[in-house]
């Protein structure tokens, strides 16, 4: 069975990260853009990062500008948004396509894994967050405007 330990992707710095070295934790991937009117939701991210890091939670952020150009920044460009605006510490990739023929296989997987509404497999918009376990199965998927603090119970039960 596939799991996240399965795929990799290029950190910000273009260097391949193997996704198996966050075997073991509790993983919120979530398709992040800089010029999105959720865009505020990078403080949340980083607060649930601060708030339970230590007890075995990583957020994984993926930038995507398949969602009305919002993200149309170089990786550097990217990073120095995130650092200085928000004070973003978690691992961010390199920008990637989350739908159509050119989706990155993490994403693929993490929606056959994890339908949205009605079972449509397609992300709709920027920040939609997948929660996987432990184990790197996915466990839930949730919308765009679903608040990062929301899904702390969630993240709760799982480490």
């Amino acid at each position: 069975m596939t799991t996240l330990a399965d795929f990799t992707a290029n950190r910000l710095d273009g260097k391949p990260q193997r996704l198996s070295d966050y075997a073991g934790q509790v993983v919120l991937v979530v398709n992040v853009a800089s010029q999105c009117g959720l865009t505020p939701q990078y403080e949340g991210l980083e607060t649930l990062h601060r708030q339970y890091g230590e007890r075995g939670l990583v957020i994984l952020g993926f930038p995507c500008n398949q969602f009305a150009g919002q993200e149309p920044g170089t990786s550097n460009e990217i990073a120095e948004f995130c650092s200085l605006n928000y004070g973003v510490s978690f691992p961010l990739f390199e920008r990637i396509d989350v739908n159509g023929d050119d989706a990155h296989p993490l994403f693929v997987w993490l929606k056959e894994s994890a339908p949205g509404i009605l079972g449509s497999e397609a992300i709709k918009w920027n920040f939609t967050k997948f929660l996987l376990g432990r184990d790197g199965r996915v466990v839930e998927r949730y919308a765009p405007t679903t608040e990062p603090a929301d899904i702390a119970p969630d993240i709760e039960k799982l480490l």
